[in-house]
């Protein structure tokens, strides 16, 4: 849906626990009813076509709009800055359904090397069996985009990539990466879920579609799965419900799980500021440790982009990558003699997890692949939780000593 963009001068705390809701218009129920229906009755027949032939904006099926939805998708659209925005029922469902609206055969994705494991599976293996062509390049160097862009000859080219990328945290200039996408006719799509638009608005710096799996830090406490888009055209964003939400993926959010993301959202701040909080401080325990060799967090002033991070984000997040003196068998026999730290795939949860991408979530890349992508068998993935710092800190200093 369109936002309603009546309360974006209000601060962002304030939007995402009030935007688009009046209690009075609901008998006074504070908190949002859950429309909890598939269908919708028309008051004549009339009326129910004009619905079908898109000139009464009325809700007729739930796969399509549902009230719940449509307030969750108009908080994210104010929150992400974006004029319109749409909800799934998880973050491939958003990737997915975007990607098939917006290409056909013989039009090209232009994606960085280092993506989430079943981004690059349905890229790799899915959109070329359908005549889409899919190259791989380091977004980190704008000269290797600019190659790609200018060798590109395709009718339409889409930019793809995250930013911090999953898992190894490495950064793209969005702002750049999307300048230069825009010079060459091409629309830039950024993974925006490590950061949500609490840190970091892609498209205030010139993308023009930001994805999300909701699963992650917007709904924030492990019990659902949800995605969303947001969008500078509006008329994109009906372009991915009208296609490639309603007719190729059918990937709809449930209302509740709808009712449950924008529960996470009333206090998405105040979790990612602890989240960062807590991150800083285990980031810089681990770098400073004699068992790690390589520590990703884009806080650190010695990451080569600490000075990009300070620039596009708010602040670093609560994700760290890290490697362990000893590779592999080391990081598995850290994971192992974790007792805290929790150890499973997914993040953004108040739990805090540790999981192993080359056997877990970037599993579907070849060996090869991974060293190409920049994703190395040894590497560590920790979601920094919201338990207590100390808590946190003697797990992993323990978990340490027996690695």
């Amino acid at each position: 849906m369109t936002t309603n963009n009546k309360n974006t001068q209000l601060g962002f705390n304030t939007r995402a626990i009030h935007h688009a809701y009046d209690p009075q218009q609901h008998h006074g129920a504070l908190v949002p009813p859950i429309y909890q229906t598939s269908t919708f009755a028309f008051p004549n027949v009339a009326y129910g076509a004009a619905c079908f032939a898109g000139e009464e904006s009325g809700h007729f099926y739930t796969r399509i709009s549902n009230p719940t939805l449509a307030l969750l998708e108009a908080r994210i659209a104010s929150l992400e800055q974006a004029q319109g925005a749409v909800v799934f029922g998880s973050g491939m469902g958003a990737i997915t359904s975007c990607i098939w609206s917006m290409l056909q055969p013989g039009d090209e994705l232009i994606a960085d090397i280092t993506v989430y494991g079943c981004t690059f599976a349905f890229f790799n293996t899915g959109l070329t069996q359908f005549g889409i062509k899919v190259r791989f390049v380091d977004m980190s160097n704008l000269d290797s985009l600019r190659a790609a862009l200018a060798d590109c000859t395709a009718k339409r080219r889409v930019v793809y990539f995250e930013t911090p990328a999953n898992p190894n945290m490495r950064l793209v200039d969005i702002a750049a990466a999307s300048q230069l996408a825009h010079q060459y006719h091409a629309l830039t799509v950024v993974d925006n879920t490590y950061c949500t638009p609490y840190l970091q608005q892609p498209l205030n710096l010139g993308a023009d579609v930001v994805v999300h799996s909701a699963t992650k830090y917007l709904g924030g406490h492990g019990d659902l799965m949800a995605g969303a888009a947001a969008f500078v055209d509006p008329e994109l964003a009906q372009k991915v419900r009208l296609f490639g939400l309603k007719d190729m993926t059918g990937a709809v959010l449930s209302p509740n799980d709808a009712h449950l993301v924008m529960r996470g959202m009333k206090t998405l701040s105040l979790r990612l500021d602890r989240h960062c909080d807590s991150a800083e401080v285990v980031a810089q325990m681990l770098e400073e440790h004699s068992k790690t060799s390589k520590v990703c967090y884009p806080g650190l002033p010695s990451c080569t982009q600490h000075d990009l991070a300070k620039q596009q984000m708010r602040r670093f997040g609560g994700m760290i990558a890290f490697e362990l003196i000893g590779g592999m068998e080391a990081g598995i026999r850290f994971m192992d003699a974790l007792q805290l730290v929790t150890r499973a795939v997914s993040l953004g949860d108040a739990e805090s997890l540790a999981q192993h991408p080359a056997s877990m979530t970037h599993a579907t890349y070849t060996p090869e692949q991974r060293a190409a992508h920049g994703i190395s068998d040894g590497l560590v993935r920790l979601s920094v939780g919201l338990e207590d710092l100390s808590d946190i800190l003697l797990d992993i200093e323990q978990a340490l000593e027996q690695s």
